[in-house]
């Protein structure tokens, strides 16, 4: 699994091993460094066949002593390099002054406070950005912000490579929020796991590249010393995991169908059919034996004219649905797309709460989380673990107003509140699975296990924001349920797989294809 950690969560990573005995604070320094170089010439390799110039900014903590020992060693490679300090060097902390003055034997450093960096970036071929890392803790203002912005103006213009030391200066750590001026980097290296800031918000278009490096870290996992067992720098409760290519259950020669489930997704009325037939769509697509459409009198012949491998049944409010329920072959449920506020405000407590009948893993979305809006704790109430709510930006502020508010609030210091943030909140308040739809797409449960997709650099597929994409994503997740997926594996799965169709397609997508391509998706995937 991949970990996506917090400021607060790499530092305790870091202090573990160092009063563990087995690194110092120096030695680690060194590392990133040595990461930081070995970084560039990657990346650029014609930057390690000759002499260049570099221009490093350093700040006034422990991201400047990075930039210091980068600092020393493009000087050992042949760089002419040209090193900045904001701050009094009096004032750094002690392994990055002791960088500082291994530097000072090689080379100046002039103070910001007195020389404006400008004119040595537009002769340099290289610009790093060691101002403030992952220890931002305001927002980036004043005289320092007009110089970055100044040089972020420059490097633009004239072309200039710009690195960032563990996260560009200005950008949130835990948030990918933009405090003040942020720089635009073409190359971030960070150390030992991604940062939420990486993935989260803008967190990505600013960063650029993002190499991942080890600096000797000891993984996550717990270890033993003398005998005794070790506790985790940070519990595992606490971490972010980025979805990966999932494991899927698939059919087996002979299989009835009823043994993958038989899921249940009701439409709204004439005109309205066409989300739930998309939903329906994927949910047979992606696995599951059998999917019905209950829907109204009123859209029977339209559906019926559009679906061939899609079963029907008439499901004209709440008398019929309770019919429905009765069926125990009725694995998952999927109420929202298209199906209109009056029709979710009938139907969705009777799929909630129905006497007698079982809960059944569900999918509310759209229509089904817009009905009530204006009173969301009516429906908070009615939830169970089952039940997997997939709001947009919009749904989410209009049934979490308050956290909405905190989301968006400008961010001022460290504590500012994240995507990851808010859906904790936002599941542990609904009782259940919450799958906050975007871009970076965060998934959460009651108790706390987030993930997060980010669609971005590779996965980047902009061609998903399409009419119908949504109910296809919460087609793929019912289709998962109804096959026995736990809601947050079937919400990770069909997330991954949601973007890998879109990437498999390519552009041009719209919603109708995403279900189609799912064969040749899945043809890719027995081929590695």
């Amino acid at each position: 699994m991949i970990e996506l950690l917090t400021a607060a969560q790499m530092r305790a990573v870091e202090m573990t091993a160092i009063e563990s005995g087995e690194v110092t604070g120096l030695q680690l320094m060194e590392r990133a460094g040595c990461a930081v170089v070995d970084s560039i010439f990657e990346f650029w390799p014609e930057l390690a066949s000759s002499s260049f110039r570099a221009v490093i900014l350093c700040g006034p903590g422990n991201n400047g002593g990075d930039g210091f020992v980068v600092a020393r060693l493009l000087r050992e490679w042949g760089w002419v390099v040209n090193v900045f300090l904001y701050g009094n060097h009096t004032k750094l902390p002690p392994d990055a002054r002791k960088n500082f003055e291994l530097w000072r034997t090689l080379g100046e450093v002039r103070d910001t406070d007195i020389h404006d960096p400008i004119d040595d970036v537009c002769e340099a071929d290289l610009v790093i950005d060691a101002v403030f890392g992952t220890g931002l803790t305001r927002l980036v203002e004043g005289k320092v912000a007009g110089q970055l912005e100044q040089l972020i103006e420059v490097c633009g213009t004239l072309g200039k490579h710009v690195v960032s030391i563990d996260l560009p200066t200005g950008l949130c750590s835990d948030s990918g929020k933009v405090m003040g001026t942020v720089v635009r980097a073409d190359l971030t290296v960070t150390f030992h796991a991604a940062k939420l800031g990486h993935k989260l918000g803008t967190g990505a278009s600013y960063s650029g590249k993002l190499a991942v490096k080890p600096i000797g870290l000891e993984d996550r996992a717990e270890y033993h010393e003398s005998g005794e067992q070790r506790s985790l720098a940070v519990p595992l409760a606490e971490t972010v995991h980025l979805v990966e290519k999932p494991t899927l259950p698939w059919k087996k020669s002979g299989d009835h169908k009823f043994n993958h489930g038989h899921a249940l997704i009701i439409s709204g009325g004439m005109g309205k059919t066409g989300a739930a037939r998309l939903a329906a769509r994927g949910a047979l697509r992606i696995g599951a034996g059998l999917v019905t459409l209950g829907v109204p009198p009123s859209a029977e012949a339209e559906v019926a004219s559009q679906i061939t491998a899609l079963m029907m049944d008439r499901l004209e409010g709440k008398k019929d649905l309770i019919a429905m329920l009765e069926d125990d072959r009725l694995t998952a449920l999927c109420l929202g797309p298209g199906l209109g506020l009056e029709r979710a405000r009938e139907l969705v407590p009777v799929v909630l709460g129905a006497r007698n009948i079982k809960p059944r893993p569900t999918v509310l979305d759209a229509d089904a989380l817009s009905a009530f809006a204006d009173a969301p704790e009516d429906l908070f109430r009615q939830l169970h673990q089952d039940c997997i709510l997939t709001p947009h930006a919009g749904e989410f502020r209009n049934l979490f107003p308050d956290i909405y508010q905190s989301l968006i609030a400008p961010p001022t210091t460290e504590s500012a509140c994240s995507k990851v943030d808010a859906t904790r909140r936002a599941a542990k308040r609904a009782g259940c699975t919450v799958l906050f739809k975007g871009a970076d797409t965060v998934i959460s449960t009651p108790s706390g296990s987030c993930c997060l997709h980010a669609a971005q650099s590779e996965r980047c597929a902009p061609w998903l924001a399409t009419a119908g994409s949504g109910d296809v994503l919460a087609g793929f997740i019912t289709g998962l349920l109804a096959m026995g997926v736990p809601p947050l594996q079937a919400a990770k799965s069909a997330v991954w797989i949601h973007v890998q169709s879109a990437l498999t397609f390519g552009p041009g997508l719209i919603a109708e294809d995403i279900p189609e391509i799912l064969p040749a998706v899945f043809r890719e995937w027995a081929d590695d």
